[in-house]
């Protein structure tokens, strides 16, 4: 979620609910040659916040009334809540998730919406989504995004404190599509476009009243980058929602020329890797491991840096504010531990810790790391497509706390 880091934060109401009666959420392991590597969960043992709700209205209602799954499985989250960089803030955050195949032999699809609008102007309407064709033959995934955008600043690299914060404003069209070939089961390559536009940039100053590195670094109004990027995947989870167990690894490398309507040639080699242990069929409670690396050349736009939390969901550095840091690469390594609380998988818990470093601007050397560390709360909203919310509490370093609210798991 693009600013759901709010010192405090209220969730007004959890909302799930099934469209079109389908099969039940078993699945059969006939007419299916793929190897699934996460087991589909019997959801008509688990309870989510509509079973709760469902029951309150329908007294009388059995407690299998929504056994069955469906063909789409929606969940909505509004939220209102308060942060120093957007002041009160209203967040409307809502999934789908659904097989394109009758007999669910592919991995789930999901496709997620999210608008965001507070006191301090901040605009947002976001639209992301990760589709399987049948059989996994295909994926393709998308990122639209409009924006206007308030935010501080630090400067490059991870040694940056908040006397060098630098409140800048910003309006910013994303849009990013890739389509995936399968080469062997769980192996793609791919291809795609993405467009960055950032426009109407406006700088406040840094509170130490120096020069900012921003301006250091070549201030512009504007910046566009277009480019091609080529990629290589593994990924062998059922349901990227909240996966059980697998992995994932993408390789992806985007040229952004000139010909193409950037302002500079730059490039950018990203990596993201990440692992799920289940340590026992009785339960799922997982150990999972994430971790991105980024690498820069040329003259990349500064807005277009790899940045804390500017990863597809927004989802990286819980105990800082997004852009908290920045530099031409950033290597990136977060551990997190999830159990369940209460048998019936409603309510479940993690603890986490990740740790970050920016190479800085003068020498592009990796000199620090930034830490943080937390713990959460997990809401089951949809048991059917395994979706929660998430409640997460971090700390970092040079103050930095805060709540960190998520539809679906963090990695």
């Amino acid at each position: 979620m693009k600013n759901t880091r709010y010192l405090f934060c209220i969730i007004t109401v959890f909302i799930s609910f099934n469209s079109f009666a389908q099969k039940d959420s078993s699945l059969s392991s006939k007419n299916s040659n793929l190897k699934i590597t996460q087991p589909v969960i019997d959801s008509s043992k688990q309870r989510d916040a509509i079973d709760f709700l469902y029951q309150l209205i329908k007294k009388n209602a059995p407690n299998n009334s929504r056994e069955k799954s469906r063909a789409l499985n929606y969940s909505l989250v509004p939220a209102f809540g308060y942060s120093l960089s957007t002041g009160f803030a209203v967040d409307l955050t809502g999934n789908v998730a659904f097989y394109t195949g009758s007999s669910h032999t592919e991995n789930l699809s999901a496709i997620d919406a999210e608008a965001i609008y507070d006191t301090k102007s901040q605009a947002i309407i976001i639209s992301r989504s990760e589709i399987w064709a049948q059989n996994n033959n295909y994926k393709l995934v998308t990122d639209l995004r409009l924006e206007r955008y308030p935010t501080d600043t630090y400067g490059l690299g991870a040694t940056t404190t908040p006397a060098t914060d630098d409140p800048i404003v910003y309006s910013y069209i994303r849009a990013y599509a890739t389509v995936y070939k399968k080469i062997i089961p769980d192996f793609y390559w791919g291809a795609g476009y993405s467009l960055d536009y950032h426009y109407n940039i406006k700088e406040s100053g840094t509170a130490n009243n120096t020069v900012s590195e921003f301006k250091k670094y070549g201030a512009t109004t504007a910046s566009t980058s277009s480019g091609i990027t080529f990629s290589l995947l593994f990924d062998n989870r059922r349901n990227e929602i909240n996966p059980l167990n697998g992995g994932y690894a993408l390789i992806s490398y985007r040229e952004n020329p000139v010909f193409l309507g950037s302002n500079n040639n730059w490039q950018e080699l990203q990596m993201d890797f990440r692992r799920y242990f289940r340590f026992s069929a009785a339960s799922n409670n997982i150990l999972a491991f994430w971790s991105i690396l980024e690498f820069t050349s040329g003259n990349v736009p500064y807005f277009d840096l790899p940045a804390t939390g500017e990863d597809m969901y927004n989802n990286s550095g819980r105990g800082y504010q997004q852009e908290r840091f920045r530099g031409k690469n950033m290597l990136y390594l977060e551990g997190e531990y999830r159990f369940g609380v209460t048998k019936n998988g409603f309510l479940g818990g993690v603890v986490f810790t990740n740790a970050e470093s920016f190479s800085e601007y003068t020498t592009n050397r990796f000199v620090k790391i930034a830490p943080a560390a937390g713990t959460g709360l997990r809401v089951k909203i949809n048991k059917h497509s395994n979706t929660n919310v998430c409640l997460d509490y971090a700390y970092g370093i040079y103050g930095s706390h805060g709540l960190f609210v998520n539809l679906g798991e963090v990695f």
